[in-house]
This record gives C-alpha cells, structure tokens and sequence, in this order.
C-alpha cells in the first residue's frame, strides 16, 4: 500500500526587508537580529523534534494519521517508549488497586501481563497478574470515523513488540494496531463480507507479522494459509488450493487450518480441523510430518512447547489440552470433569515456569493450568458467567503475553520467513500501510 508521509516543509523568513526598515537604528537593528536568530532556532528545533515522533509512531501512515499519532504519543505511555517499559507504565497506573481474579489464585505463575481477545465483547484487554485490567482496546478516540473493531478472536503482538495483529474470523478481517497509539496501521479483507479473490477472506485466524513486517495466516473456509504483505493487495503466497471443499492433503490441500505457529527450527505448526492433522511444515511448503493429536475431534491453535513436543487444545464440550509427541503419542492431558470441566478452549501456550496458559471459551475464563497437579493455579474471569466489568469476560477466543514475554519476541530469532518476494505487480490497497515489523 502506497505511503502517504507528512509534508515536512519549513517556513522561512523573507528574503529581503522593506526599505523603510533598514533606516532604523544600529541597537534596534541588532535586537531585531538577535529575535529572529532565536525565532529561526526554535522553529528548527521544534521541526526535528516532530519528525523523531513521527517516525517513532509508523513510518507509512497518511499524514493525518501522524499528527494524530505524533498527539497521542505525548506522555508516559506513547509510542516512544520501548515495549517493555510501556506494559511497565501501564502497571504502575494500577499498583495498589484491587484485582479481581478467582479465590485461590497465585499471581506469581504469570511472568507478566497477558493480552486477552475478549471475542464477545469486542474489545482487547490486557490484565496484569493480579487481575486488574491495565489496557482496553479500543478506547475512545482510537477509532476513525466509519472504522469498527468487532470480535477479536485472537490477538498477537509482533516480534518487536510494537504492534498487535488481531484477527477478526467473523468479520473476515486482520487488523494491525500500533499499542501505544491504539491506531489502526493496516487492515487486510473486507468488514462484514466473506470472499477468496485478492483482498478477501474467509474466517481467517491466528494471523501474525513477521520480522520482515508481512503476515502468515490461516483462512479457514478457504482451505489455504496465506503470506501477505502489507505493501500489496494480493497475497504474496498461498499455501494449499483455495476452495470452499477443505480436506487433508498437505501442501496441495488442507483441511480447514485454524492456525500455523512458529517452531524453533524456523518451520511452522499447522493445525487441520478436518481429519484432526497436526503438521510440521518448511517456510517453502514442504511437509515435515502430520500427526494426530491423540483422542481429539476438534484440534485447535497447536504449538510447540520444545522440540519434539506439542500442545494443543480441543474445542469441544467437554473440553482437552494436552501435549503429545511427533508420532501422535500422549505425554499429558488436562480434561477436568465437573465443576471445572473446559467448554470449547480454543487455545493453549506454554508458560516460561512450564505451566499453561489458555482460554476456556464458553466458560468465559482465562486459566493456568499447573500439569505437575493438573490444577488451575490463575483464574480471570467468572466460570460459565459472561459480562463487561472488572473480572468478567464474554468468550474469550485468544491469549498471548505482553512484551517481553509474548509469543512472537521470544521466538523472534527463529521465526522461518517464506522465500516468495513480494510482486511489484501486485495492486495497492486502500487500507495503508507500508511494512511495521511489529
């Protein structure tokens, strides 16, 4: 998408001076001198400081974009700071005031915030350890006139931190927002309308940037996974056929993919819903091996947890996590019954203390689950009880850390970027914005 940056010409004075003017006295003159000199200094000093802030906020936004950027990046938690000491700021906004996390919790199982999709309630939040609630997206003012942010089902930050992708399945749409400004950067598909042609999706999910600045995503109902960039309209490269009928037949084929996440060899980990296939595949397209997570009907969002181990969840009621091997063997299993049994989770990701985060959809919850226990030692969010307030959630669909702890930052010296240049050919979008890198 073409750039659109600032106009960063600078006034000058006039060249020549009235005649009547150069009559005056040699003292007035002088003072006269010295006035503009400072005036001159001042306005120099003022035009390098907005460029830093301009370019500090995103690079490729349309020039209305940056004066409102370069606006709200004023004070402690604008686009300036790094992204560990912006989570940092948020924190200290809420030290001393109340969490609201279930009897029973123990904050110290978190190494940090977390990044919540609350899908039904359209909104993203992030919520410190202890349950309170540190930043909500979207505010007021971060949206443009016409712009809407409806049903977040997953939410990542980008290698650098800077960025969060969201997906929205429902609205056949991936939003880019740069944190600290809660502006949108870019936006790939079309609100509300579903589609396969270039610029069209269908149910993406678990879209991520990259650290050249372009997006992987699954797109479900179309059966394929996609490397976008956002510097053209039409994909750069798409993996599988693109159809409505999804079965297992990798590369040429897949069965409905939910998600593709990085591996710490550079390769990707796909999840197939049809079939139950879990598949290790080359940046290239090469598959490595296909597996089926053991005892699971609905596989979702699997990852690795090491080399050779993987973790998935199972939407289905009742609910599975577990971790299972390259040759589809169970190495553990979380699937309570009764009071704590899991509805529909849809996703979980391994803590750096070994323990797992994930979302318990239709529970409204998000938990950590100790697997040496098999106990949920963090709650946010009451069981089987939607809502709005402090504490309560409205299915969350999607999870991942704040910086420097999130899901793209520590895997950022590994992450396989797919070899397919971006084409020159390729038609600009409307919705701008040049590579972030996240």
């Amino acid at each position: 998408m073409p750039s659109n940056r600032s106009n960063n010409s600078r006034a000058h004075a006039p060249k020549h001076a009235k005649a009547s003017e150069r009559k005056r006295s040699s003292a007035g003159y002088a003072v006269l001198g010295v006035l503009i000199i400072l005036a001159v200094i001042l306005v120099v000093a003022t035009t390098k400081g907005g460029h830093k802030t301009t370019s500090a906020t995103s690079k490729a936004k349309t020039s209305s974009s940056s004066k409102s950027s370069s606006a709200k990046s004023k004070g402690p938690t604008g686009a300036g700071l790094s992204p560990k000491a912006w989570v940092a700021s948020l924190e200290a906004k809420v030290k001393g005031q109340p969490g609201h996390l279930a009897p029973g919790s123990n904050p110290s199982v978190l190494p940090g915030p977390i990044l919540i999709a609350d899908r039904n309630n359209s909104r993203l939040l992030m919520v410190d350890p202890k349950g309170r609630i540190i930043w909500q997206y979207p505010a007021k003012g971060d949206l443009a006139p016409g712009q809407t942010f409806i049903e977040p089902d997953d939410a990542f930050f980008g290698p650098n931190g800077k960025h969060i992708l969201a997906t929205q399945e429902s609205q056949f749409v991936i939003t880019e927002i740069l944190a600290q400004t809660g502006k949108i950067t870019w936006r790939y598909g079309h609100p509300g309308t579903s589609g396969s042609a270039n610029g069209y999706l269908n149910n993406p999910d678990d879209a991520m940037i990259l650290p050249n600045g372009n997006v992987i995503s699954a797109d479900i109902k179309n059966c394929r996974l996609l490397y976008l960039s956002p510097s053209v309209q039409s994909p750069v490269h798409v993996y599988g056929e693109t159809t409505p009928y999804c079965y297992h037949q990798p590369p040429a084929r897949f069965g409905s993919p939910n998600g593709m996440f990085p591996m710490t060899n550079g390769n990707w980990l796909v999840t197939e819903i049809n079939g139950d296939w879990v598949d290790e595949m080359t940046p290239t397209g090469k598959i490595i091996f296909s597996a089926h997570p053991p005892g699971i009907s609905y596989p979702s969002d699997s990852n690795e947890v090491s080399p050779g181990l993987y973790l998935t969840a199972a939407y289905t009621k009742p609910g599975v996590i577990e971790e299972f091997n390259q040759s589809g063997n169970l190495v553990w299993r979380f699937a309570p019954t009764g009071a704590n049994a899991l509805n529909q989770p849809s996703i979980a990701i391994p803590l750096p203390n070994g323990d797992i985060l994930a979302t318990d959809d239709w529970n409204h919850r998000v938990i950590v689950i100790d697997p040496k226990t098999n106990k949920i030692v963090w709650q946010y969010g009451h069981t089987g009880v939607p809502g709005t307030k402090p504490g309560y959630l409205d299915k969350p669909d999607g999870v991942d850390l704040a910086p420097p702890y999130s899901l793209l930052m520590t895997h950022k010296s590994t992450i396989g970027i797919p070899p397919y240049p971006v084409s020159a050919a390729g038609t600009a979008s409307s919705a701008s914005s040049s590579p972030t890198g996240g």
